[in-house]
């Protein structure tokens, strides 16, 4: 459908502020003809602004967009599916001139109400959509707009369809009062529903979002997406500024910040909005698609389970583990997976990078996977913390096994750390208690958790990313109860025992194979760098494979109850 025939020029001179020339003796320009940029004050071609997605041209300025035009921009052509066009609200206060209002933004818009809603398709996958309009009363939220977003919802978990909600709203609409504030329950419980039927909901925040939005549908994405330099948040700058006395940081409450402090997944160009929305529905799709591996598996040896043990001593193989010319978290998700998109954010208070972790695909098969970071170079070293999470890092990654667990993927976890983060900030904000969350809920997790120690395995930062139904070490990768330096400090009172100490700790991949620890060592190269990381990877893949092949067919119940038993063991 062309953009002429979706919405009416009126609505285009409503949107779009026109300029035109007023100074004596000159022409006027045609009405429409130009725009001017709110942020680099440049006058640009109105056309120019609407085919490059009303960004701006000179300093990528991002214009709002009306909702018809948006689902034209991220849905297949001709496949939208408008619901509910005609549900419009009442006037529950009897609010003066509040019915007037809406009748006036009725005839400019040529909308009923501020949310548009529908079913469509986004690179042939059916989805239903929501996207606020901020023309119309800024995208507040009053009885019509909950209805409709409820409604769709409802409509979404009955045909068993992913629900995508572009939020642009100043929150809850004054005029309705109370009415306004419980369509706030109204649309968390129809996504509730939604979410317990197994069901995917992608949140896209957009500029503005705020007030009651943000406090309900808007934050409550099984992933959540933002758009660069949107303004997100629960009370206002304005309000905020007037509580406190004090002007904001620049910055404050952008979708950048919020990236920072672990409040959205990822923030998206509006260019590439429809392509990563693709990808993530594709990902979400039914049925684990292990079926075509049976034969395949079925004929493999078990050759690569057996690794040839060297003569080096456990020093020698601590040394080796800590190399920095090694490969980190980051290398073998690059090698081993493709499609991978990061999630950031453990929903609390901060993105931690000791952390890294998203959702890929393993040979066409969607999978949970999930690094400890150390970095390949002093810069990248300080991002990642050295490869120590803080409890953000550990809730970050429950976080992501969690919502692997809805939507029942394999997740597959790299160990790589010296152990978790020792600060006054990590103490502050529960080191202990995420670590101990992440070992519990992972003890019971429904969807099966692999754990590859890649480097070093250090107490319980590395356990809490290591619950796990199979455990492998590499071949020169640690795991122990701390390091050696500590070990000897503790026991011995002298940190220099520490070659001594690796010596007893019995904490190299042969010594935890033969104590039934660990369920497979994988042999490496000698000087073993990114260069001949495929080496390793080969094997990974190969057992990767039956591992999933074989876990994601049980029951869910008897995937639990064999985790628990390994550890019963122990």
């Amino acid at each position: 459908m062309k953009l002429s025939n979706m919405f009416k020029k009126t609505d285009r001179k409503n949107y779009i502020t026109i300029h035109t020339s007023e100074k004596k003796g000159k022409p006027e320009v045609p009405e429409g003809l130009l725009k001017k940029c709110n942020a680099c004050k440049a006058a640009i071609v109105t056309e120019d602004v609407q085919n490059n997605d009303y960004i701006c041209p000179k300093c990528h300025n991002y214009f709002r967009v009306h909702a018809r035009r948006r689902v034209e921009m991220i849905a297949d052509e001709g496949s939208f599916e408008e619901w509910d066009a005609d549900l419009i609200a009442g006037n529950p206060l009897s609010f003066p001139g509040y019915e007037e209002k809406i009748q006036s933004l009725q005839e400019k818009t040529n909308l009923k109400e501020a949310v548009v809603t529908g079913k469509a398709r986004i690179d042939g996958q059916d989805v239903v959509i929501g996207v606020c309009d901020g023309r119309f009363m800024m995208a507040s939220m009053g009885w019509a707009v909950g209805e409709k977003i409820a409604r769709a919802v409802e409509r979404a978990t009955k045909e068993r369809l992913p629900v995508i909600l572009f939020a642009c709203s100043g929150g809850a609409r004054m005029q309705e009062g109370i009415v306004s504030l419980m369509q706030m329950a109204k649309t968390s419980a129809a996504l509730k529903k939604h979410s317990d039927a197994g069901l995917l909901y992608i949140s896209v925040l957009t500029n503005p979002t705020t007030g009651g939005v943000t406090a309900s549908f808007g934050m409550l994405g099984d992933i959540t997406l933002a758009e660069p330099k949107a303004l997100i948040g629960f009370a206002g700058p304005r309000v905020i500024e007037q509580t406190i006395g004090q002007k904001l940081p620049e910055g404050f409450q952008k979708s950048e910040f919020l990236l920072e402090h672990g409040f959205i997944d990822r923030i998206v160009e509006r260019e590439e909005m429809k392509d990563v929305l693709s990808s993530i529905l594709s990902m979400h799709q039914t049925g684990t698609g292990v079926e075509s591996w049976k034969q395949e598996v079925c004929r493999e040896t078990e050759e690569e389970k057996r690794a040839p043990y060297k003569g080096l001593t456990s020093w020698e193989r601590v040394q080796i583990s800590r190399k920095k010319e090694r490969p980190v978290g980051s290398d073998y998700i690059r090698t081993m997976f493709t499609d991978f998109i990061e999630f950031h954010g453990d929903r609390y208070f901060k993105d931690d990078k000791a952390i890294v972790g998203g959702i890929a695909k393993f040979h066409g098969i969607p999978v949970t996977v999930i690094a400890q970071e150390k970095g390949t170079s002093t810069k990248d070293n300080i991002l990642h913390n050295f490869g120590m999470p803080s409890p953000d890092g550990y809730r970050k990654a429950l976080r992501l096994m969690k919502q692997a667990e809805k939507f029942h993927r394999p997740v597959i976890c790299f160990v790589d750390t010296p152990g978790a983060f020792c600060g006054l900030e990590a103490e502050e904000r529960g080191q202990g208690e995420a670590i101990a969350r992440n070992i519990y809920e992972m003890s019971g997790l429904k969807t099966p958790v692999i754990s590859i120690v890649i480097g070093e395995g250090g107490s319980g930062g590395a356990l809490a990313m290591a619950t796990a139904d199979e455990v492998w070490m590499l071949e020169n990768s640690i795991y122990s109860i701390l390091s050696p330096e500590g070990f000897a400090s503790i026991l011995w009172k002298d940190s220099k025992r520490a070659k001594e100490a690796a010596g007893v700790m019995k904490l190299t991949a042969n010594h935890l194979k033969s104590m039934e620890i660990v369920e497979q060592v994988i042999a490496e190269p000698e000087d073993f760098t990114t260069a001949n990381l495929h080496e390793v990877t080969d094997r990974l893949d190969k057992n990767l494979k039956k591992f999933i092949c074989e876990y994601m067919e049980m029951d869910t119940s008897a995937l639990v109850e064999k985790r628990y038993q390994r550890f019963r063991r122990m």
